[in-house]
């Protein structure tokens, strides 16, 4: 605990300084929202690997590789070439004679894509209603609880398939079909921080100096709920790269021959026996980049929120 100036001021009483101390010691300290350390070796593999990822999936536009997304460009190419670091199909060819490694980062690119769009979809949207069912309560808690409720009643693969049947399996609908499907998540999260801040002092004090409702949620409540959403997200970055992957190998979102890991997987699988690195090589990207993202959402969990990484 830091150390109270005791030093009375002119004119001022004892009283006066005991009262001012006092109110000082239970005034509460501003949370600071500050980068997690990086400790052992895991997390910063992860933090490595998920850097190598998100760089790649930026600029594999701009990176001489081979033919990847079309397959009339890679007629001349011989396929399921088996992998070669020396040749210029490092991770080798598929039965279409497009490159593997070209496949990876243009399929990292949507996998990045629709985690994170997923995460700040459902984050504003559950984000929003948690706050006001968590800091309003009464009619407000019990309609957003009824809407979750709702949401979570329906197995997610279900309402995933159920969204993309109805909309065009495009990148835009698949980021916001796996966005409504985290919105519960976030609600139920946001309502439970905001009920144990929504009574606190500071944001009793505000409201008695005539701050409005909406302020004392954006200024008062909600910066104290940014930091175990942020850690929170992480790990469901992970989550809707999965789930993303899942659909594609269901044949349930972005086809081919746009390549993404789910497809990529699902097509290399009849040649599975005979050229296993067609499954392997999608299959063990996709798996790093799930653990980095969980174990980076863990290190930050560990920093933020205590509490919860406890749990």
């Amino acid at each position: 605990m830091a150390d109270i100036d005791t030093t009375l001021p002119r004119g001022a009483s004892p009283a006066t300084a005991t009262a001012t101390a006092t109110v000082a010691a239970d005034a509460p300290a501003r949370r600071k929202l500050r980068l997690p350390k990086l400790s052992g070796l895991g997390t910063w593999v992860a933090l490595g690997w998920t850097v190598l990822i998100v760089l790649g999936a930026l600029i594999v536009d701009f990176l001489p590789l081979a033919e990847a997304r079309d397959p009339a460009l890679a007629l001349m190419t011989p396929s399921l070439m088996p992998p070669d670091l020396a040749s210029d199909y490092p991770l080798g060819t598929d039965r279409q004679g497009l490159d593997i490694l070209g496949g990876l980062l243009y399929g990292a690119r949507v996998s990045i894509v629709v985690g994170i769009g997923g995460v700040i979809i459902g984050g504003l949207i559950g984000g929003t209603l948690g706050l006001i069912a968590g800091y309003k309560g009464g009619w407000a808690d019990r309609v957003v609880s009824i809407i979750s409720d709702v949401l979570l009643a329906f197995p997610s693969l279900i309402l995933l398939i159920a969204i993309i049947t109805v909309l065009e399996p495009t990148l835009l609908n698949v980021t916001l079909a796996l966005g409504v499907m985290v919105v519960p998540s976030y609600a139920r999260l946001v309502r439970a921080n905001a009920m144990s801040f929504a009574g606190r002092e500071f944001v009793t004090a505000a409201r008695s100096l005539g701050a409005g409702e909406i302020r004392i949620m954006l200024r008062e409540v909600a910066p104290n709920i940014v930091a175990p959403v942020l850690s929170y997200s992480f790990m469901l970055v992970a989550v809707l790269i999965v789930a993303e992957a899942s659909l594609s190998y269901l044949g349930l979102s972005i086809p081919r021959p746009e390549p993404t890991w789910g497809n990529m997987i699902s097509a290399g699988q009849p040649d599975f026996e005979r050229y296993p690195y067609l499954v392997g090589i999608p299959a063990f990207v996709l798996f790093l980049t799930v653990l980095s993202f969980n174990q980076l959402g863990e290190a930050a969990g560990r920093k933020w929120s205590p509490g919860a990484a406890k749990i």
